[in-house]
């Protein structure tokens, strides 16, 4: 057979999959879905007008949160990438520090970084979990660090390397525990990026709750919305104060002057946002047992296609299945383009992984170890249609 024959009998497979478990096209990679009291609550919003920063709603999430993932404290502010760079700040990260983050993330990730004027230095993934492999990690630094006064030093660049910041691809909790050792052994803040990972366990623990911080994103296309929004979460009392600080203006109180006693950012998650949020945050767990039913219809559908292989929750994970994943086995990496092209012209949206970090422009230029399991999984990954209406996935 030949090559343009094989190409299109792979994606046609592909094609068919999903059309057997979702039924026929149009279908979006991930739509928010309101079923339950965004409309009481939005209302409730504007009978008050309490609309924007100030009103019952934004603390009744912060307080939902805390319940839900298990940790102490939670600030919402208006996005996940906002999260990132006030948690970046209070892990004590300065003018040219590095950041250790994943070659393998969305460019948020990278961004957040950037904004405290601190260089982002890339590390490899690991096709298991999608996310920092850190046994590669854990060498790469005892071979091009050194400890200096207490900290780890870049032997090339002499600057101090201040922080990890493990991401949870897809979903999918990373290696928490070997980050948490790295971090230890090399006397590095953790952050974590679960940005995309709000449901999902890692032995049990909510992810974002291992580190010194952690962040969550509520953008419209996560498993629950708020429409923008963002949460940091932390154990430490007084972090989670200076977070709330610093994101609202960093204003201190008086009754009717306006003084701020340091640079600040107005990064509050407005009452109307934080509303939405609390209606979604209700119905969490029923969209997390959609979305792992739907997975296992993906699993069976597509145990029968050779060439792809459904990306899984890793042992002792349980995953939120937030963008579902196919990856490509090596010899047809060739078809990636092919069948994105295939399967959006039938109708279904699909679309590769993120551009690799060290690719793009702004960071061209940045430290990297050797990252060729991410070069390779950014040229086999396909996300597609991850969102199914209830009644069709529950109802299987």
């Amino acid at each position: 057979m030949s090559s343009s024959a094989l190409n299109t009998q792979l994606a046609d497979q592909i094609i068919n999959s999903i059309s057997d478990v979702i039924g026929p096209g149009p279908a979006g990679l991930h739509e928010p879905k309101f079923h339950g009291n965004e409309w009481l609550y939005l209302k409730e919003c504007l009978d008050t007008t309490y609309v924007s920063s100030v009103g019952s709603f934004v603390e009744q999430f912060e307080n939902d949160l805390v319940r839900y993932t298990g940790a102490k404290y939670a600030i919402s502010v208006i996005n996940g990438t906002a999260a990132l760079h006030i948690a970046l700040l209070l892990a004590g990260v300065k003018k040219d520090d590095e950041v250790l983050i994943p070659d393998l993330t969305f460019v948020a990730t990278a961004n957040a970084v950037a904004y405290c004027n601190a260089v982002p230095h890339f590390v490899d993934s690991e096709e298991r979990t999608l996310g920092i492999d850190t046994a590669k990690l854990r060498d790469y630094l005892n071979k091009n660090t050194e400890k200096k006064a207490g900290f780890c030093v870049n032997k090339i660049t002499g600057r101090i390397i201040r922080t990890l910041v493990p991401m949870h691809t897809f979903g999918h909790p990373v290696d928490i525990e070997g980050c948490l050792s790295i971090a230890k052994d090399f006397n590095l803040t953790l952050v974590e990026d679960a940005a995309e990972s709000l449901g999902s366990f890692y032995q049990e623990q909510h992810t974002g709750t291992f580190g010194l911080l952690g962040i969550l994103s509520f953008n419209g296309n996560k498993t629950i919305t708020s429409g923008g929004g963002g949460a940091i979460l932390t154990n430490d009392s007084s972090l989670a104060k200076h977070a709330k600080h610093l994101t609202t203006t960093a204003r201190t109180m008086h009754d009717w002057e306006y003084r701020h006693n340091e640079v600040g950012y107005n990064y509050r998650l407005p009452n109307l946002n934080a509303a939405l949020g609390c209606a979604q945050l209700e119905q969490l767990p029923l969209k997390l047992k959609i979305k792992r039913e739907l997975t296992d219809r993906y699993r069976k559908a597509f145990s029968l296609v050779s060439g792809v292989k459904l990306v899984s929750e890793p042992a002792n994970c349980f995953s939120n299945y937030w963008l579902q994943a196919l990856l490509l086995d090596k010899e047809d990496i060739e078809q990636r383009d092919f069948i994105l092209a295939k399967t959006n012209e039938a109708g279904f949206m699909t679309r590769p992984v993120w551009t690799l970090m060290h690719e793009l422009e702004p960071f061209k230029n940045n430290p990297k170890m050797d990252v060729k399991c991410a070069i390779s999984l950014s040229k086999r990954l396909i996300n597609f249609p991850s969102n199914s209406i209830i009644r069709e996935v529950g109802s299987a």
